[in-house]
């Protein structure tokens, strides 16, 4: 790549609690996809996920809209996602990450990808635009979405604003239609690798689960993380997620009182999985308890009845029956509707 090289690393977002109060900043949805860099380069495209891993295989149909693009070099940063009805479905996007090429290609065709694009490093002119401010790289981006992706239907342009009151609609629908908010300063370049002029804002929640479950640490000898569960309509205990962060002293005296709860099975219904393509074998088996323990924990994102990401531990919950933390605490809020994802016309 002529433009900027393929190790060049995405930049980085600041968790934060909220937005920031002062002026200077653009504001844009926080999608729950993966996030990638596309180099674009004569007949050669790549995509790049922010670990650097290459991604091109597993969503064809983005390289070859890539491809179709009408001018031979650029390079952009957006997020790979996978809409499916009126949602972005995080669980079809997982399900591409796989070694056989007919079911991607199966997947491709039933469930097509979207590269949603937020700034644009390396233009159609042969320029590096990554040194200069977001206020002059957004104005970029969207002449070059104008002229050359409106027509693509798997390339677009995500939303940005400096409206306030914008950005408070979009914060209504964290959680369900969004995965965050992220905020940029319009006056520093993109920093590459790095956290500064970034941020992400996500609204949290909190549950009541079940341990169902608990997973070792890599040598066996301590609590890993304990596996949740929750209650379905029908009964059945679902695995929906898991949760670490213990001290030292919590995860031994945890892992003493699981060990006297071992069973023979506790979820029911939907249960952990075993070592993935995505952590390389490094997870453990899990352990099966009784069903009755409740910790309440506190998580930001739910995609397919799961939380998206590991949650908190707050507090155990010994008042509260097992039977009473229930699937229905993961509704999604109610809020704004879905973006439509189209470049500005």
């Amino acid at each position: 790549m002529r433009g900027l090289p393929l190790d060049f690393a995405p930049m980085e977002a600041q968790s934060v609690a909220a937005l920031p109060d002062e002026t200077g900043f653009q504001f844009e949805p926080k999608w729950d996809g993966f996030r990638a860099l596309c180099f674009r380069d004569g007949d050669s495209v790549a995509l790049q996920s922010k670990s650097g891993q290459p991604l091109a295989r597993y969503f064809p149909e983005v390289t070859a809209a890539a491809l179709a693009v009408k001018t031979p070099r650029f390079v952009l940063d957006g997020e790979i996602v996978v809409p499916v009805e009126d949602r972005l479905d995080f669980d079809q996007l997982l399900q591409r990450i796989h070694p056989a090429a007919t079911r991607i290609a199966m997947l491709a065709k039933e469930y097509p990808a979207i590269y949603v694009v937020f700034d644009l490093l390396f233009d159609d002119r042969g320029e590096k635009l990554h040194a200069r401010p977001l206020a002059e790289r957004r104005p970029l981006l969207e002449k070059f979405a104008k002229k050359y992706l409106r027509d693509s239907a798997r390339f677009k342009l995500s939303p940005a604003t400096t409206d306030r009151a914008t950005v408070a609609k979009w914060y209504k629908s964290v959680g369900g239609a969004l995965d965050g908010i992220i905020a940029k300063r319009l006056d520093i370049p993109y920093s590459s690798g790095d956290r500064k002029g970034m941020m992400k804002i996500k609204r949290l929640r909190t549950a009541d689960c079940v341990v169902g479950g608990y997973r070792t640490s890599s040598d066996g000898s301590s609590l890993g993380s304990l596996l949740l569960g929750l209650y379905t309509d029908d009964g059945d205990l679902d695995y929906v997620g898991f949760t670490s962060g213990f001290s030292a002293a919590e995860k031994q005296s945890l892992f003493k009182r699981l060990a006297a709860m071992k069973a023979g099975a506790s979820f029911t219904s939907r249960i952990p999985g075993g070592p993935s393509r995505w952590n390389r074998g490094k997870e453990t088996a899990w352990v099966p308890v009784r069903p009755e323990i409740v910790l309440e924990v506190e998580f930001d994102h739910v995609s397919g009845g799961r939380f998206r990401h590991g949650t908190r531990p707050l507090r155990f919950r010994p008042e509260k029956a097992p039977r009473q933390c229930t699937m229905d605490q993961l509704d999604q809020p109610v809020g704004a509707s879905p973006f439509t994802l189209a470049v500005a016309d």
